[in-house]
């Protein structure tokens, strides 16, 4: 019995199987958190540019990576392969350095911006609550794939 757990573990989802499994049911709500990141920092006048500049970089970078890689998945493009099992974990941890960064950098920013206009001050603080939850998102995914990579 136990083999069979470890069995269907051990493999990579692919066609709907992705809205069903463990670590792939977090591909939807990494997009739209992610995507909520990338609205409201776009939505904001962005003024130092650097920083924010990091966190606009970060969110379009892993909102299209995750589409890609969730259109990989569900194609069934990886094969069931023990390499793309890696891939999805350092994939994955890789997004949750980059919205780590992201989200301190973003809280910092927010944290300058208090004395200045109310509406942006509050934008940028549903920002930096979506980044965090999104790092938290892709955090549990990162543990889970290293977890499925770890069967195969």
């Amino acid at each position: 019995m136990a083999a069979t757990s470890a069995q269907s573990i051990g493999s990579l989802p692919s066609g709907l199987g992705i809205c069903t499994t463990a670590p792939d049911i977090f591909y939807l709500p990494e997009l739209v958190f992610g995507g909520l990141v990338w609205i409201l920092v776009a939505s904001t006048h962005v003024s130092p540019p650097n920083p924010l500049g990091w966190v606009m970089f970060v969110s379009v970078f892993c909102f299209v990576m995750t589409f890609l890689w969730m259109i990989i998945f569900g194609a069934g493009c990886h094969n069931s392969s023990p390499g793309w099992a890696a891939a999805d974990f350092v994939y994955h941890g890789l997004a949750v350095l980059f919205y780590l960064s992201a989200g301190v950098d973003l809280a910092f920013i927010t944290i300058l911006s208090k004395t200045g206009n109310l509406r942006i001050y509050q934008i940028n603080i549903s920002a930096v609550v979506f980044a965090f939850a999104t790092t938290l998102l892709y955090f549990i995914h990162a543990i889970l794939s290293a977890i499925r990579w770890k069967h195969f």
